[in-house]
């Protein structure tokens, strides 16, 4: 049998553009060019000389043995810690079966679910994960999903501007919001008439007498966390739903999967829509990836950012789901898009759906029952070393607590981080750290590493 496609043809192929993957003739190259009045395909790109590729990696070659071994030397330089951090980035302990069923080849190649009839099964858990945060919040509508938590905010404001009829266009956000998160929102509205605006907490807490007294009918939405950044349970959400109500301004509340299993509901305290991270739960830390939550009222359905999955039927009757709703400027006029999200996170979303749904209800508020008594078991065994005050807040906290210390806070952090533990250090007498059951097995020997330290 002979080959029909001998080296000759590859070398043509190659040489027509330099490339297989565009094989594009000379011919072809120059009635292009001709067409748009360019003379060479170099006039169509602006590189400074200072960064053009010069055609030279000055990588040596080697067999995949020897890389394997390069790698793995390199990997032992790593400088290995045991975390006790958090402020937004939570470790878990992710079960095998998360990694079992989402690698699965059905799931880990599919991109967007564009077509239903062959992806009923990746919908399907879509359709749960929706259900869940549905479920978790008290809201009627949840979408499938946020890049993040900060992208996920920067999307209630603009969705505030849209559907709030206020007079003024401010943003207000409390002191303790995270400085990376406020960059985000602050750079979603770049281009609107908003602005952002924080507002000063007490004891680590929104209170509703400064909160009334920021409030005016100018307020487009407010923007509360529950547990807050330093992990402190926020008491009056009751009152604070209340006076944003009255001032018909939207109640924007952050939280995460496994903090709302345990804590007041979102609608229960008037929360228009809720944001987050839903990543706490299929994912290990990472520090920058996450998995954005965002649920609303169903008065905002045609106005939520990203993607719904909505269920049906087929001809035969029978229960499908399908993308029932896409509000990017992708699929709709661009003048009536809400967003221009351009992905999102459909294969997370999948392993968050996993991971709860391994949990189960009683498993999850088990969870949050831990991660709310941790950090207060702790902070009172801290509490008795001399040079230390935990917590600092006096309320309820949820994984972490802020500590005083004596005499400087960053010197402990750096002692600490020779003994192989990494921990906050906030201010020169503030450090914060975070206990989940993921790290629970090694407080003893963090408390004896600090005990040392401040002997």
């Amino acid at each position: 049998m002979t080959n029909q496609f001998d080296r000759s043809d590859i070398e043509e192929v190659n040489n027509c553009n330099g490339s297989p993957f565009t094989p594009h003739t000379e011919a072809d190259v120059r009635e292009m060019l001709d067409a748009i009045g360019s003379e060479n395909v170099e006039e169509l790109f602006d590189i400074p000389e200072s960064i053009r590729f010069d055609s030279r990696l000055n990588i040596t070659s080697a067999s995949e043995q020897q890389i394997t071994a390069q790698l793995a030397q390199t990997l032992t330089q790593n400088s290995v810690q045991t975390e006790f951090l958090g402020r937004g980035y939570y470790s878990h302990y992710v079960p095998s079966i998360v990694d079992h069923i989402s690698l699965r080849s059905e799931f880990i190649t599919s991109y967007t679910q564009y077509q239903p009839e062959i992806t009923q099964g990746f919908l399907q858990a879509l359709f749960e994960y929706q259900s869940l945060l549905v479920e978790l919040t008290g809201l009627n509508v949840a979408n499938c999903s946020m890049y993040d938590a900060a992208t996920a905010l920067g999307e209630a404001a603009t969705l505030a501007a849209r559907v709030r009829q206020v007079s003024g266009s401010r943003i207000l956000v409390p002191d303790y919001l995270r400085a990376e998160r406020r960059a985000v929102l602050e750079n979603y509205v770049i281009g609107t008439n908003l602005t952002v605006e924080a507002f000063e907490t007490k004891n680590g807490q929104t209170t509703p007498e400064v909160l009334d007294r920021a409030l005016d009918n100018d307020v487009v939405m407010v923007y509360i966390e529950n547990p807050t950044t330093e992990g402190v349970i926020e008491e009056h959400l009751d009152e604070i739903g209340s006076l944003i109500d009255k001032q018909d301004s939207l109640f924007c509340l952050g939280s995460d999967l496994v903090a709302l299993s345990l804590l007041q509901s979102p609608a229960s305290v008037g929360a228009d829509v809720v944001v987050g991270d839903a990543s706490v739960l299929g994912l290990p830390t990472a520090y920058g990836m996450g998995l954005g939550i965002f649920a609303c009222r169903d008065d905002y359905i045609r106005q939520v950012p990203g993607r719904l999955v909505g269920a049906s039927e087929d001809a035969h009757g029978e229960r499908t789901f399908t993308l029932t709703l896409q509000t990017r400027e992708q699929h709709i006029r661009r003048e009536r898009a809400t967003s221009n999200i351009c992905t999102n996170q459909a294969w997370v979303a999948l392993r968050t759906a996993i991971h709860a749904a391994y949990l189960g209800p009683s498993g999850l508020i088990s969870l949050a029952k831990k991660c709310h008594q941790l950090p207060e078991k702790v902070a009172t065994v801290l509490d008795e070393i001399d040079g230390i005050s935990a917590p600092v807040r006096d309320c309820h906290h949820f994984r972490e607590f802020r500590a005083f210390v004596e005499p400087d806070a960053h010197l402990l952090a750096d002692e600490l981080m020779a003994d192989g533990f990494a921990i906050h250090a906030l201010d020169t007498d503030v450090i914060q750290i975070c206990v989940t059951e993921a790290n629970e097995r090694h407080v003893d020997d963090l408390v004896q590493s600090i005990t040392e330290v401040l002997e």
